[in-house]
């Protein structure tokens, strides 16, 4: 029964895996999308805008379904409810991707700020680059590179606040520029809590790997606050 429950695990494992990167080429291909305007990209990625929620409903029941097939052992207990408390942080780094897109299409041909798009894809490289990584301490059961990528949100909230600031100083120069800032402003917000999921995606690998329940958010959103 036990070599049942592992081979299960070993598919949930790949599905939640699977999820993990279908999730970081979506932020990828919405930021791209609105960096190129590419309206007629944005509008592919809309359109299938359940894939994600699809995704998610189909990893959590074969997480339930394995937590029915028998009591396991504590590491593996650990495993299936980090995997069950991670998708839920995924769904919502995914509709945030998905609202970068939809932000693509309504900004398309009003007057653009250079200097803040050339953040907004810095900002898009780190927090890809830090779910990919959190991925890898996922499957390796990495507690330090899980607290390491974490600690890499703070190079998100900087860009944040240079972004934000560079946007406000763009709309001093030109005035114009304000109808395509809403968007700006929105865009770097949503690349900043993508960035605070993927911290919480590393707090399940630090639970799945020690058992320890940690909040590694609260300082990161401290230091936000302090540079706004």
């Amino acid at each position: 029964m036990h070599e049942v429950f592992l081979d299960e695990l070993k598919k949930l494992n790949t599905r939640f895996m699977n999820m993990v990167i279908d999730v970081s080429e979506q932020i990828e291909n919405a930021t791209q999308a609105f960096i190129d305007h590419d309206k007629k990209a944005a509008q592919e990625i809309v359109k299938d805008d359940q894939k994600i929620s699809k995704m998610a409903l189909k990893v959590e029941k074969r997480t339930l379904k394995l937590m029915a097939l028998q009591q396991p052992v504590a590491s593996d207990f650990r495993n299936v409810i980090s995997i069950l408390k991670a998708i839920t942080d995924l769904e919502r780094i995914g509709e945030n991707a998905m609202s970068i897109a939809w932000e693509t299409i309504r900004v398309k041909g009003n007057k653009r700020i250079p200097e803040v798009e050339d953040l907004i894809k810095e900002m898009s490289d780190r927090v890809t680059f830090m779910l990919d990584q959190v991925l890898k301490s996922f499957i390796q059961s990495d507690e330090k590179l899980a607290r390491d990528v974490a600690a890499k949100d703070n190079e998100v909230d900087e860009l944040y606040v240079k972004a934000r600031k560079a946007i406000i100083e763009g709309i001093k120069e030109d005035p114009e520029s304000a109808v395509a800032s809403s968007s700006y402003f929105m865009v770097i917000r949503l690349l900043e809590r993508i960035g605070d999921h993927v911290v919480n995606l590393a707090q399940w690998v630090v639970y799945k790997t020690s058992g320890e329940l940690v909040d590694l958010n609260s300082s990161n959103d401290e230091n936000v606050m302090n540079n706004l």
